[in-house]
């Protein structure tokens, strides 16, 4: 990222980063030969902090096409031990998860407190070409499920030292779709974090700042393609839910708005689910402010812990 050319033009210089380490600066030849860290700005801040590169398995989706998913595991990992695992599912739904740090949905952070992080990259994730991508398209709960839970189930077969039962998932935006869409659709979890999710899809289109988006995936406004919109909204299979779930949300949320969480946490606590709201009124889509990112994190690991059996530790 980043590149910049020497004055003489004979070095490149760029910034780089992976999930172990933020952006610092190198430098190569112009052949790209002779790659060097230039600034060691984190190196102090990390040298106490243990981090697990990256790894990457493979499982078979719906219609048998290959989906991959990237796993992390946690700090001083002992493969003779089983760990909880936290299984991750991204926002957009275009989009994926990379080997990449940042100061949001850390997959590190996640892995910090003794989880095995699983995070699929399924129907809709970029990178993997654009019939991929459009396969989520219209088919929000269909194709995109299967592809999680297949790896889902991949893991845990291929993995032994992941405890099997002590299973978590969250996401965010398309990934709060997701969890939301999870707690109505399976038990395999103990519980569940679901951060600005669209719980109903009909209402979330009457209130979102981005109607292209809706009109995109559902191919028109509700109207017109009311079929679409009650198949694949959440709030319509909520009552099957058996898994506990933290509710998180922005009140400054205008892509998804606030009305959803407040939905799906009337639906939970009137069904009898163990559930919780964290409700952020200085927040947008994402959760920015230093203090309020300490208060999240705590949060969603206590909830965790709240349902972690111990005696399978």
């Amino acid at each position: 990222a980043g590149l910049m050319i020497s004055g003489d033009g004979t070095k490149l210089y760029f910034k780089r980063q992976k999930s172990s380490m933020p952006y610092e600066l190198f430098g190569c030849d112009a052949d790209g030969k002779n790659v060097k860290q230039v600034t060691n700005i984190n190196t102090a801040r990390l040298k106490d902090v243990d981090m697990n590169e990256t790894e990457t398995f493979w499982s078979k989706g719906a219609d048998g096409k290959q989906v991959q998913s990237i796993l992390i595991k946690p700090p001083f990992f002992d493969k003779s031990k089983k760990y909880p695992m936290i299984f991750l599912i991204h926002g957009g739904p275009q989009g994926h998860w990379a080997d990449d740090f940042h100061y949001r949905w850390n997959i590190q952070l996640f892995a910090s407190d003794g989880y095995v992080v699983v995070a699929p990259n399924p129907r809709g994730s970029t990178g993997y070409g654009q019939k991929f991508v459009d396969e989520i398209s219209g088919d929000w709960g269909g194709k995109v499920y299967t592809d999680l839970m297949n790896a889902y189930d991949e893991a845990l077969k291929k993995f032994s030292f992941i405890d099997g039962k002590n299973t978590f998932a969250a996401g965010a935006s398309y990934g709060g779709y997701m969890i939301n869409w999870i707690a109505g659709h399976t038990d395999r979890f103990n519980a569940l974090v679901s951060h600005a999710g669209v719980f109903n899809i009909e209402s979330m289109y009457g209130t979102t700042e981005e109607l292209w988006f809706p009109e995109w995936e559902f191919k028109g406004a509700p109207w017109q393609n009311r079929k679409m919109y009650e198949k694949w909204s959440p709030h319509r299979y909520i009552h099957n839910c058996k898994t506990p779930v933290l509710v998180v949300h922005g009140a400054n949320d205008f892509r998804v708005t606030e009305d959803q969480a407040f939905q799906l946490f009337t639906s939970l606590q009137r069904l009898g689910v163990p559930s919780k709201f964290l409700y952020f009124p200085d927040e947008t889509h994402w959760v920015a402010k230093p203090q309020n990112s300490r208060l999240w994190w705590k949060t969603v690991f206590e909830w965790y812990q709240k349902f972690t059996k111990r005696e399978n530790l």
